[in-house]
């Protein structure tokens, strides 16, 4: 069963052996190796990469779409001026994961989608937008191999997203035109302010948010000084405060999932540590205890009970109800292209949507990441998603289990980098903001960022041997 389990998750396949001896990988990298010797510019690759990734995610929260896109053709351009001119050393090649090729088999996927799409215009533009975002992945997997550019990546994002927090708590304190209605009408709390910031929707915020909240949160535990732990700390409180005053139902959804699951996980790392009734007892204890919270705060707080009740509500709610009439449309879209759906993007949705809508219920998207997947790609898309994520996540955690036995404090931003696929995919259940420019960098970074700690199963299975007798 375990043999079985490994080849699903790729986990055994001998991707160095196979690369090694690849025509199409030898031709291609290090096709311009010879230039590489005598270029300044490819010598400071890395770095380079790194100034480009970063321009992208400190712009993100301010900047327009289209300037996004340009620097994801930037980021795009360079990654293959960099792949070109790699020499096919053992390292280059390992620096392939299983990752890498569930998302080259859902890109695959995506064009075949787009080949048969019924408006195969728009599908081809969304499908070079689906290639920039990818790309992006593989650039970011190159650079976040370095712990070094790792952490600097993880620092311009905590702290542009603490520019982006604080002036949400200024909204909250001095208030804020709401851009749309964002709350039922009928509702005890429809003259609520809900925060946005600069990204002008407070669900979008919530979903740029959750990964502050989260690397936040580990970067106690993984910053050495007391200076940069007092600033995680604060970062923490500022994020979750922000990100709360949303009132961002998905978005309390997903930061509950993250929380619980960043709790087990550290106690997880933290028992080697523990006496044995800690090693018992502290994961029942820890969640526990969030939860108890969680109840007392619907109790008692009106605005987390009123909106929590909310979710319950079904179609007496506004917003329930909308989500529905979209999703009895969206349905009959996939009953009718069920196998490569109607191909990828928003721009294919526009075209086909209105011809399944309900009256006055018009839609950018499916609201909701798997219907939207199921839609523009069909059940194979989504079957090839599903495996992507479980391969993720199985990656991840094999990668958690080697660095707790080396105790290597990288470890923190892994166990961060798992709550926070998790707390997206649950947000990503009731709401489609994962496509927006500015929370779809930050997955493509937490996925990279799992993908960058991947090492082969056997070396890992060489590394558990030789630390054992130190464990015990």
């Amino acid at each position: 069963m375990n043999l079985v389990w490994q080849r699903f998750t790729l986990s055994s396949l001998p991707l160095k052996e196979y690369l090694a001896t690849s025509y199409v990988h030898r031709f291609l990298v290090g096709l311009l190796s010879s230039w590489r010797q005598t270029s300044v510019l490819i010598q400071w690759g890395d770095a380079i990469a790194t100034a480009l990734l970063s321009l992208v995610y400190a712009l993100a929260p301010f900047a327009s779409s289209t300037l996004v896109g340009l620097l994801l053709v930037a980021c795009v351009a360079f990654w293959l001026l960099l792949t070109l001119s790699d020499e096919a050393t053992p390292a280059n090649v390992s620096s392939v994961t299983p990752i890498h090729l569930l998302i080259l088999l859902y890109w695959g996927v995506a064009a075949v989608a787009t080949a048969l799409s019924p408006v195969k215009k728009a599908a081809l533009n969304d499908l070079a937008t689906l290639t920039l975002y990818l790309l992006l992945f593989a650039l970011c997997a190159r650079v976040l191999r370095s712990p070094r550019l790792r952490s600097w990546i993880i620092i311009v994002y905590l702290h542009v997203s603490l520019i982006v927090s604080v002036y949400g708590l200024r909204q909250w304190f001095f208030g804020a035109t709401a851009l749309a209605t964002w709350v039922d009408p009928e509702s005890p709390l429809s003259k609520t302010t809900r925060v946005y910031s600069y990204l002008g929707n407070p669900n979008l915020l919530a979903g740029y948010l959750l990964p502050a909240v989260i690397f936040s949160l580990v970067a106690i535990f993984a910053w050495q000084s007391w200076i940069k732990k007092a600033l995680a700390v604060t970062m923490l409180i500022v994020n979750t405060a922000c990100l709360i005053l949303t009132f961002s139902r998905g978005g309390w959804i997903g930061l509950v999932v993250a929380i619980l699951a960043v709790m087990a996980l550290l106690v997880y790392w933290k028992s080697l540590e523990m006496p044995r009734f800690w090693r018992t007892w502290s994961l029942p204890i820890v969640l526990g205890g969030l939860i108890g919270v969680l109840v007392l705060a619907v109790i008692f707080v009106e605005p987390v009970r009123l909106r929590v009740f909310s979710i319950f509500a079904d179609r007496q709610d506004s917003s329930n109800n909308f989500r529905r009439n979209v999703w009895d449309a969206v349905f009959e879209m996939i009953r009718d292209r069920p196998v490569f759906g109607i191909g990828p993007g928003h721009n294919s949705f526009n075209k086909v949507y209105p011809l399944y809508q309900r009256p006055r219920y018009t839609a950018l998207s499916a609201y909701s990441i798997l219907f939207e997947v199921t839609v523009e790609t069909g059940f194979v898309g989504l079957a090839c998603f599903l495996w992507l994520i479980i391969v993720t996540f199985n990656t991840a955690f094999l990668q958690v289990r080697r660095l707790r036995r080396l105790k290597s404090g990288e470890g923190f931003w892994l166990i961060g980098a798992i709550a926070i696929l998790l707390g997206m995919l649950a947000h990503g259940t009731v709401d489609t903001v994962w496509y927006r420019p500015e929370v779809n960098t930050l997955w493509w970074l937490i996925v990279a960022l799992i993908a960058s700690y991947w090492t082969p199963l056997a070396q890992n299975q060489t590394n558990s041997s030789n630390l054992e007798p130190t464990i015990n």
